[in-house]
């Protein structure tokens, strides 16, 4: 389901995927039409230029492995294909979950907390293939129907945003991907509206997202500190605006999908 579609409106959720009435909008600031899809659905649909938004945990983990010096970022459907490409070239690192739970033979889970416990030199130069079950899949699915492909969550919004700038797309998909696909995921939605509003297009309020976000069960998984697979620290980690100064771009590269670091 779609929680917005259409151009841009005030925040709110639609029961179905019909247009929203027209929107106030100062066509002088922004001349982009922007609309808000949700889900694996959403990302199908996606046409333009997709922003596909995983704040907990994908999109927030592969600016950080860029940051700390990894060469690229494969993205893949299934852990088999991960397994398939760590026998072709032993040096991969496998990073991801199932289910929000690491995947037996990866390196890594899928979180942002338990890459920094890791020594810097451990990534550098290194290609590392991704699977998890919302973002990734996601941004493979919106391969198929939209003109570009960029990744993001809150540490890189302000650079999407000024990448998208640069680029002036006559369309841009925002594509909040939810928990595992079906649950609602407040901190993805609150992200899309951030990076719309440095489009010039929405109020944002960091605030009222905060508080939305951390009193959702998608934050209080992490922040019950329960379980040691959803540390507490990742929600930290994950909900910084715009820590790095580059863009994801997700393009294929033969038979596989690659994501490229794009300064801004």
């Amino acid at each position: 389901m779609n929680w917005y579609y259409g151009r841009l409106a005030p925040f709110c959720k639609l029961a179905s995927d019909q247009p929203l009435p027209p929107a106030r909008i100062d066509d002088s600031k922004c001349s982009m039409q922007i609309r808000y899809h949700s889900f694996l659905e959403g990302a199908k649909a996606a046409r333009g230029t997709a922003v596909i938004i995983d704040v907990f945990r994908a999109f927030t983990c592969t600016p950080l492995l860029f940051s700390l010096g990894i060469q690229k970022s494969i993205l893949v459907g299934t852990p088999q294909e991960a397994f398939a490409l760590k026998q072709d070239w032993d040096d991969v690192l496998l990073i991801g979950e199932t289910g929000g739970m690491p995947i037996e033979g990866f390196d890594l889970g899928n979180s942002p907390s338990e890459i920094l416990r890791q020594e810097p030199s451990f990534f550098k130069e290194r290609t590392i293939v991704q699977r998890t079950s919302a973002g990734v899949q996601g941004a493979l699915a919106a391969m198929e129907g939209a003109e570009a492909v960029l990744i993001a969550g809150y540490t890189v919004a302000r650079a999407t945003a000024d990448y998208i700038l640069s680029k002036q797309p006559a369309l841009v998909s925002l594509v909040a991907m939810g928990w595992e696909l079906k649950e609602r995921a407040p901190e993805d939605e609150c992200c899309a509206r951030y990076i719309a509003h440095l489009l010039d297009a929405g109020d944002y309020d960091h605030n009222a997202a905060m508080h939305e976000i951390l009193s959702n069960e998608t934050a209080q998984r992490f922040l019950r500190a329960d379980n040691p697979h959803f540390p507490a620290a990742d929600p930290v980690l994950c909900l910084q605006r715009d820590v790095y100064n580059f863009a994801q771009q997700v393009e294929r590269d033969q038979n596989l999908v690659v994501v490229h670091k794009i300064s801004t």
